[in-house]
C-alpha cells in the first residue's frame, strides 16, 4: 500500500463546462470552486498532508482580460470570505508562483491569507498562481548563483517555490487532455499521473477516491526492480 503525502491537480475544463452548461466560461470557473471545496474535504479525510492546485499559469495571461479579471476577483473573494473556515479546519495556504503582476489588493489578500494560516498543520494547500515550471527552475538557479552555491539536485530542490514540500505522489489532470502544461516539471519525475476525462466541475469525491485506490496498488520502483 503506497502512502500518499502529496497530491497535485491540474484543474482543467472549467471554461468548457461553463459554455456547455451555463453559456458562460466565467460560470464554469464559479462551479469549479465547489469542486475545489469538495476535494479539499476529501483530502483531509484521506489524511493527505499536501495539495497543490494549478490555479493560474504563466501562459493564462493570453486569455481575455475580462476572464482574467473575473478569475482573480473570484479568488480574492473566496479567500476573504473563507479565511476563518480555513483556520478552523487547520488548513495552511502557500502561494507558489510569481506575484509581481498581481494587483496590490490581490497581493495583500494573498499575503494575509498565508500569514493568518501559517501555524495550521492538518493540510497545506499550495495555490499555483502565475506559476510556470520553467520560470520556477530559472528562479531557483538564479538564487543558487546569488548565493554562489553549487548547481546540483539538492540546491535546486532547496530553492524551488515548493522547497520543503515532498514531491507529488499523484498528479491528476481533468478535462480529457493528456499533457502537463509546464506544471511541476522537476517535482513530478516519479509521480504517478492520472488523466481524467471529466471536466473539473464534474469531478467528485468518488472519482478522487478511485484514483487514490488505484494508486495504492501500483508497484513503485523509482528506477529499481
Amino acid at each position: 500500500m503506497n502512502p500518499i503525502k502529496h497530491v497535485a491537480i491540474i484543474m482543467d475544463g472549467n471554461g468548457r463546462w461553463g459554455i456547455r452548461n451555463k453559456g458562460s466560461r466565467n460560470l464554469g470557473h464559479r462551479a469549479g470552486l465547489d469542486t475545489i471545496e469538495s476535494i479539499i474535504e476529501e483530502t483531509i479525510v484521506q489524511k493527505i498532508s499536501y495539495l497543490t492546485l494549478f490555479t493560474f499559469s504563466t501562459e493564462n495571461w493570453k486569455r481575455p482580460k475580462k476572464e482574467i479579471s473575473y478569475l482573480f476577483s473570484l479568488l480574492e473573494n473566496f479567500l476573504l470570505n473563507n479565511i476563518e473556515k480555513l483556520i478552523k479546519k487547520k488548513i495552511k495556504l502557500k502561494i507558489i508562483g510569481n506575484q509581481e503582476k498581481f494587483s496590490i489588493n490581490l497581493r495583500k489578500t494573498l499575503k494575509n491569507s498565508e500569514k493568518n494560516t501559517s501555524i495550521n498543520n492538518k493540510l497545506q494547500i499550495n495555490l499555483a498562481l502565475n506559476y510556470g515550471s520553467k520560470e520556477e527552475l530559472l528562479y531557483a538557479i538564479k538564487n543558487i548563483n546569488k548565493k554562489k552555491d553549487k548547481i546540483n539536485v539538492k540546491n535546486i530542490n532547496a530553492n524551488l517555490y515548493t522547497r520543503g514540500v515532498p514531491d507529488p505522489d499523484i498528479l491528476i489532470r481533468t478535462g480529457d487532455t493528456k499533457r502537463i502544461s509546464n506544471f511541476l516539471l522537476w517535482q513530478i519525475a516519479y509521480t504517478e499521473i492520472f488523466f481524467e476525462k471529466k471536466l473539473w466541475p464534474d469531478f467528485n469525491k468518488k472519482d478522487y477516491r478511485k484514483i487514490i485506490k488505484n494508486f495504492k496498488t501500483i508497484k513503485r520502483n523509482f528506477g529499481a526492480i
